[in-house]
């Protein structure tokens, strides 16, 4: 009885991921003639075309739709399979690139203490940050990263998380802003000034505003930016507030002041997330180890 090449299995998963030959070359490091190749493969041991031109992309077939998740899971298996024993875990020599989804404030904030912490202890060990421009699990399901960090939303029942900390919002102006002069900056003066706003996606109102409009109240927005950094450049080089973490405050050198909102603001519990295929991982469990330790001071930042 002769077995099936288990690299076309890998190869699958990552055609059904990409729905795309060059996608998934890319993700193979594979020539794009070389991934046609394996397609043209793969549907002779399948019997279906598994991708069909539509108009100038491919899409899945209803038998590659049903098979994504299963390839995926399968290919997830044979490598937590082909692990060390969980047992065994030399950090000497621990030779593994860790994929970590965060968004820009979390990797100023605690990125260089993180990446300190972990090669000191393995220093073959490589870790990527990638960005985070909208809130799904997806990423953790399809085995793409290892860690997800932000505030809990909508990521599913299976999916673990951790606490790292508990965060708060307050108020940003130049250092030399009118505002800065104040001992205690009033409701008043807070809403008598333009906003710049942070928002990955582009959207104006937030949890501020929600808590002015408890008051009857409602701030002035100038200007809304991408991100944290983007929106402390903006505050600093004008007459507009910015509003930020106070975690993200930790590294920066801008000449700034800072101030306590007027108002109550619900505190922000900022978490590591991961599939519960990693739970007993030794180099994964070491990973989310670290990065708690680091977010709670017991690293140098």
């Amino acid at each position: 009885m002769t077995d099936p090449d288990f690299n076309l299995l890998i190869a699958l998963d990552a055609l059904l991921t990409e729905a795309s030959v060059a996608g998934a070359a890319r993700r193979l490091n594979l020539s794009t003639s070389a991934m046609s190749r394996t397609l043209g493969r793969l549907r002779e041991v399948t019997g279906d075309a598994l991708l069909v031109r539509a108009g100038r992309n491919m899409v899945l077939t209803p038998y590659a739709q049903a098979t994504r998740d299963r390839a995926k899971n399968a290919v997830l298996e044979a490598r937590a399979v082909l692990q060390p024993s969980a047992d065994v875990l030399n950090l000497a020599e621990l030779q593994r690139t860790f994929t970590v989804r965060a968004n820009d404030g979390f990797i100023e904030s605690f990125g260089p203490p993180l990446i300190a912490a972990l090669v000191a202890a393995a220093p073959e060990v490589c870790l990527r940050f990638a960005p985070k421009p909208e809130k799904t699990a997806r990423h953790l399901r399809e085995g793409l990263v290892d860690l997800e960090i932000g505030v809990l939303s909508n990521m599913g029942p299976e999916i673990r998380l951790q606490a790292l900390f508990r965060d708060r919002f307050i108020g940003v102006v130049r250092e030399d802003h009118p505002l800065a002069a104040k001992e205690k900056v009033s409701i008043d003066d807070y809403i008598a000034w333009g906003h710049v706003v942070a928002s990955r996606r582009g959207q104006p109102q937030g949890p501020v505003d929600d808590a002015l409009a408890e008051l009857g109240l409602r701030r002035k927005i100038v200007s809304v930016v991408p991100g944290f950094p983007s929106a402390l450049a903006v505050a600093q080089a004008s007459d507009l507030i910015a509003l930020v973490p106070a975690s993200f405050l930790r590294r920066t050198a801008m000449p700034l002041h800072l101030f306590e909102l007027p108002f109550k603001t619900r505190t922000i519990t900022v978490s590591q997330m991961w599939h519960p295929r990693m739970e007993k991982d030794p180099a994964h469990r070491w990973l989310r180890q670290t990065v708690l330790a680091v977010c709670q001071g017991e690293y140098p930042s």
